[in-house]
């Protein structure tokens, strides 16, 4: 595992130096994050980098993942769906379970720190538990706040004003709340399998290795086969663009425990993809990072082409690799993108499919957007400037006449 050192050369050593200075004000503290799953999905990514960066800074720092059965999946899937205004139906029976299960876990839980910290809506009952303790409570949503199923948000609602803090990715989903809302963009971490620098050669192998062409244009999109996430509309704003233009598609992603829904959309992707020889649906296991990355540094132009989004990481790692990415206009992503200068930001399959065509017949235009987005990325979306965001977080919940000498 890298160390928070190694990111100097990326960064530069004042905001490593800085990051020392933060977490000297926490030492003595312990943070537990909680989430729903240890594999799949941008949570669980970004958890996996960040804690070993924060225990280099010296920090106390314990990640928990909840455990539910096959029932509470549904429900916490159905919750999502919901958050992000997908109309849903959720019972009684089904809201009681959802409770039940946050119970049962903090039961068996024992990880109590100074700081809980928890992710999304799975873990979120836990709270009930602080009156027994003497600590702080942070919930941090991943989700497309804006326009929440309104029986689902005020069921969370209660919940969430039990807490000390709310945190939120974009301003857009910032909620009529009694606590405090902080605004904390995801990251990506630059010096990750998914996103060092690769070896053309081993590019290559990954494209050989898949049958993909690599003389031949390649439209990517990287994301978990999610109806939000739109693949079947990237399917058909390729057909729109093969008509002009000689191509292939990439739909490469994988699964989460949370998300039961992957396998339905799978199918229907492998089924509106017929027996297209330049159409190839990949699903990747979670610890497909490399070929992760060879696919995106491979690519003539990268999708995101989601219907909702909390943030999408994957736009991030686009930019990062300078690559042109078209995403939707939904959700975090316009924090990313500003329109025609670091990428394009589209609303429908024929908006998509008239800017893949535009860049892959104007690659100097393309390349630009590439460069002017790895710069904005590198200015706000990595892992150290998230890393001091939390740190000042989890000192603005004490006080000056609490143990923290601010």
């Amino acid at each position: 595992m890298l160390h928070i050192n190694e990111y100097r050369s990326i960064v530069g050593n004042q905001v490593i130096d800085e990051l020392y200075i933060l977490a000297e004000k926490l030492k003595g503290f312990s943070i537990t994050n909680v989430n729903s799953t240890a594999m799949g999905g941008g949570v669980a990514e970004i958890l996996n980098r960040m804690i070993p960066l924060m225990r280099n800074l010296g920090l106390s720092v314990f990640w928990e993942v909840i455990k539910g059965d096959d029932v509470f999946f549904d429900i916490t899937k159905k919750i999502h769906n919901g958050l992000h205004g997908v109309e849903v139906s959720i019972t009684r029976q089904e809201f009681k379970h959802f409770l039940e299960i946050n119970q049962k876990n903090s039961e068996d839980f024992k990880n109590w720190a100074d700081i809980m910290y928890i992710h999304d809506p799975q873990p979120i009952g836990l709270v009930k538990k602080r009156k027994q303790f003497k600590n702080k409570w942070i919930w941090r949503c991943h989700i497309d706040f804006s326009k929440p199923q309104r029986d689902i948000w005020l069921f969370l609602k209660k919940f969430i004003e039990k807490y000390d803090a709310s945190v939120f990715s974009a301003p857009a989903f910032s909620r009529r709340l009694s606590i405090p809302q902080v605004l904390v963009a995801p990251s990506i971490d630059p010096l990750s399998d998914k996103n060092k620098e690769l070896e053309q050669g081993f590019i290559d192998s990954v494209l050989s290795r898949f049958g993909i062409d690599k003389d031949k244009p390649i439209i990517t999109q990287v994301s978990r086969f999610d109806y939000l996430k739109d693949p079947v509309g990237v399917i058909k704003a390729y057909r729109l663009v093969k008509k002009y233009t000689d191509c292939q598609l990439v739909l490469a992603g994988g699964g989460a425990k949370d998300d039961p829904e992957g396998q339905k959309v799978l199918k229907e992707v492998m089924d509106e993809a017929e027996a297209d020889k330049d159409i190839f649906v990949l699903l990747l296991p979670s610890d497909s990072n490399l070929e992760i990355n060879a696919l995106q540094r491979a690519s003539s132009v990268i999708l995101q082409k989601s219907l909702k989004e909390g943030f999408g990481l994957t736009v991030c790692e686009g930019l990062w690799k300078e690559k042109p990415v078209i995403a939707g206009a939904v959700g975090g992503i316009p924090l990313q993108i500003a329109h025609k200068y670091s990428g394009i930001l589209t609303y429908t399959v024929e908006g998509t499919a008239y800017w893949i065509k535009h860049l892959l017949h104007e690659p100097e235009y393309a390349k630009i957007l590439g460069q002017h987005g790895k710069q904005h990325v590198k200015n706000n979306f990595l892992i150290t400037r998230h890393i001091q965001d939390y740190l000042l977080l989890f000192l603005s919940l004490f006080n000056r006449d609490d143990e923290v000498n601010l």
